[in-house]
């Protein structure tokens, strides 16, 4: 019997340093002996019939080097194989859990599925903000169209190496391999293509690089203030205009309206002042002299208002 061996009958859990030191974690878990079928079911019959705690142990012990072996299958996905590999012993515990050893199979081929299951999720919840799957055809293609890209670009010729977007074909390739539709395929791809971005600029940003997006995405319409000033400019626009104009004289208020509230048949502006002192019989400057007091009084007639409350009430 070797020294693993006595260790792991007498404390199953001592041989297994933490995950902290990956590399030996690994080796640790390799130098577990592979339980025998007859050991395996007597164990399995233990914790189904007595709940007997050590056997469970044993059982999950002698399959933690299936775990770190399908963790390296997810190894491009931006998380640690450590996270990986603790997710997957989750996904481990429970298929000792739930495993009848009267159904005909190992171990090892009943867990395969409630590892990758819980990987999957750990993955899916993490790797994103933003969920990029979330129904069976989306989860299918998420985890299968990396491969697959990777398939093509080896079959595909040196003059396509490096293209990163499915051709039209391949698209329709990998929609009848995976029994999904064209779209979905594109979709998926275009997901997986975009990177999360950093809402806030980074604390050392010199401010030279594009605006992050909490510049141009925060919704201030509805902001107390801006309210306000929109409402007021609104009224100034139409009621006030409306209102400076009525505190003028007839003349007064004829010369602005024709001088700068009028458009001509044609597109063109209103009448000029040279226009206005020929209907008037008055001089071009007595025009303008009229014109910027009528401009002055409104002006002032526009700030009275505001100044009292007008605006916000109109």
């Amino acid at each position: 019997m070797t020294l693993t061996t006595a260790l792991v009958a007498r404390d199953p859990w001592s041989v297994v340093p933490s995950l902290g030191n990956l590399d030996a974690y690994i080796r640790a878990v390799q130098a577990i002996p592979l339980l025998e079928a007859d050991e395996e079911q007597r164990l399995a019959r233990r914790l189904r019939d007595e709940q007997d705690v050590q056997a469970a142990s044993r059982l999950v012990l002698s399959h933690l080097r299936l775990v770190v072996s399908i963790t390296r299958q997810y190894l491009g996905y931006g998380l640690s194989q450590s996270d990986l590999i603790q997710e997957g012993n989750v996904g481990l515990m429970k298929a000792v859990k739930r495993f009848d050893p009267d159904q005909g199979v190992r171990l090892v081929s009943y867990a395969v599925h409630w590892i990758k299951a819980e990987i999957h999720e750990y993955i899916l919840r993490n790797w994103r903000m933003v969920k990029v799957a979330t129904t069976k055809a989306q989860r299918k293609l998420f985890f299968n169209l990396r491969s697959l890209k990777h398939s093509f670009k080896g079959e595909a010729d040196d003059a396509h190496v490096g293209r990163a977007a499915f051709s039209e074909a391949e698209v329709h390739r990998v929609a009848q391999e995976l029994d999904v539709r064209p779209e979905d395929v594109v979709e998926m791809e275009m997901r997986l293509a975009g990177a999360d971005v950093a809402l806030e600029a980074p604390a050392d940003d010199d401010g030279e690089g594009p605006a992050a997006p909490a510049a141009y995405l925060a919704d201030d319409a509805h902001e107390p203030t801006r309210m306000i000033d929109a409402r007021h400019r609104d009224w100034l626009a139409s009621d006030g205009i409306r209102h400076a104009l009525s505190t003028l004289d007839d003349r007064s208020r004829r010369i602005v309206e024709t001088r700068w509230l009028s458009v001509n048949d044609d597109g063109s502006g209103g009448l000029t002042l040279h226009d206005l002192a020929a209907e008037y019989g008055v001089s071009a400057e007595r025009i303008r002299q009229i014109e910027t007091a009528a401009m002055k009084k409104m002006r002032k007639a526009l700030s009275e208002a505001a100044r009292l409350g007008e605006p916000i009430e109109a």
